[in-house]
């Protein structure tokens, strides 16, 4: 191969894709969605206040639960016991409530049920809520069933624990530091989701190309200068690069904008130093946990991930992961003169992409599990599951073993790819199916 002819094509390829509205577009317009987004989702979290409800009992243990129903800041009941169910349910509305409770009378072994009754979905926190007050109600009543056993509530409290957890991390020193375990989920998640999404994104822009200057006849005269395989790999490469200029980018502008953001609101400021004040208690032994802090143990835990580590890991693992997918999708593209003619023949690259996908679902509840070692081991799901791993922890030898694989099988993969784009490309007038590749693929 000409590795000049190579270095035009990438040339080439580069400044086109570069120079079009939709990349400036998109390189301008993400980081903005992503950054705003994100900073949408703290401000409601921070300031979600519970929708206030009006809630009707009616309680047929004879009063025994709906003391223990007490009045909060989103719920207010009313005891409507002397009412009838029916006619509850039918004059909610005009009765100016927003929710009907019915509990049972006690069974034999003294519990209860409670059915629910309203015009909008309850959510999750009312159920909860409601679920915590209705048991508190029955045990208070059972214990005081016992009456042969002196102060049995005082010593079932004083059984009862609310014991805390607080993460610490410990260097090859020994310092702690504080963690989160939720945080190296989402973290793993996300790293895992954006791989397979710029694989699939990236990859099908190669094979997209390939199609359109197929279908325009150009690459006939293209072919004329330089072989096949010199536009195959010229236009990977030149694609690998638009991603990675696409991707810096995406980062330093999504950093940016978060941070005008954040100085604007003070919210950064604000919890970084709730994370030095607690990472200081937590070293004192202090106990953190009262008062709250969950932010500061999440900006805690963000500034220990080995961000370079990650990022480099990233690049390593995209930049393979790509190159193996679109070499495939290179080939998929010079066999076909249409995308509604891809699909059955991209199946079987969007397969290992989808478990892979999968995995990182389930990864956080075991990163050393035998699935998710294995997947971030073979070739065609490891660059995305791998990255999932990483923010756990992953042994050198295995990060080392997993890069080598990926690296080989994309040098097999780009050679067979090169094989059938070779004869593809030129091909007109009959739509290609496996047994044709197969044939091309075994073609001097």
């Amino acid at each position: 191969m000409n590795f000049k002819i190579i270095s035009t094509v990438i040339s080439r390829e580069y400044t086109t894709k570069v120079k079009k509205k939709s990349f400036l577009i998109t390189t301008l317009i993400v980081p903005v969605i992503i950054a705003v987004g994100i900073f949408i989702m703290i401000q409601l979290v921070s300031n979600m206040t519970p929708r206030a409800q009006q809630v009707a009992v009616i309680d047929h243990t004879g009063g025994i639960v709906m003391p223990y129903l007490e009045n909060n800041s989103s719920n207010t009941y009313t005891d409507c016991s002397s009412q009838a169910e029916e006619d509850m349910k039918g004059s909610l509305d005009k009765s100016g409530m927003d929710v009907l409770l019915v509990i049972s009378e006690l069974d034999s072994l003294n519990n209860v049920s409670v059915q629910a009754y309203s015009r909008k979905p309850l959510t999750v926190e009312f159920s909860g809520i409601v679920k915590r007050q209705v048991n508190k109600a029955i045990e208070s009543y059972k214990i005081s069933t016992y009456k042969d056993i002196e102060n049995l509530e005082s010593i079932i409290r004083d059984v009862k624990s609310d014991a805390s957890l607080t993460e610490f991390l410990l260097d090859e020193s020994g310092n702690e530091s504080l963690s989160e375990s939720g945080v190296y989920q989402g973290v793993s998640m996300i790293m895992g989701i954006f791989i397979f999404m710029f694989i699939t994104m990236f990859g099908s822009m190669v094979m997209s190309s390939v199609i359109e200057e197929k279908s325009s006849r150009v690459v006939e005269v293209l072919i004329s200068s330089a072989k096949a395989t010199e536009l195959m790999f010229g236009k990977i490469i030149g694609v690998a690069l638009v991603a990675l200029t696409q991707f810096f980018l995406w980062i330093l502008l999504t950093a940016g904008i978060i941070f005008v953001l954040g100085s604007m609101t003070g919210g950064l400021q604000d919890a970084a130093q709730s994370a030095a004040m607690m990472e200081m208690a937590g070293n004192s032994g202090v106990n953190i946990n009262a008062g709250g802090g969950d932010a500061a143990v999440l900006l805690s835990t963000l500034v220990k991930i080995p961000w370079g580590t990650m990022i480099l890991s990233f690049v390593v693992y995209f930049v393979l992961g790509y190159l193996l997918y679109s070499s495939m999708f290179a080939a998929i593209g010079s066999a076909v003169e249409n995308e509604g003619e891809t699909q059955q023949l991209q199946l079987p690259l969007t397969i290992p992409l989808m478990i892979g996908y999968m995995i990182i679902l389930f990864a956080a509840r075991n990163t050393d599990s035998s699935t998710v070692v294995w997947g971030s081991m073979i070739p065609f799901t490891s660059p995305i599951v791998m990255l999932a791993r990483i923010p756990y922890g992953v042994p050198a030898w295995e990060l080392a073993l997993s890069i080598f694989l990926l690296l080989v099988t994309f040098i097999v993969m780009a050679w067979i790819s090169a094989k059938i784009y070779r004869v593809g490309i030129l091909m007109y007038g009959k739509k290609s199916s496996f047994k044709d590749l197969w044939n091309w693929l075994k073609q001097k």
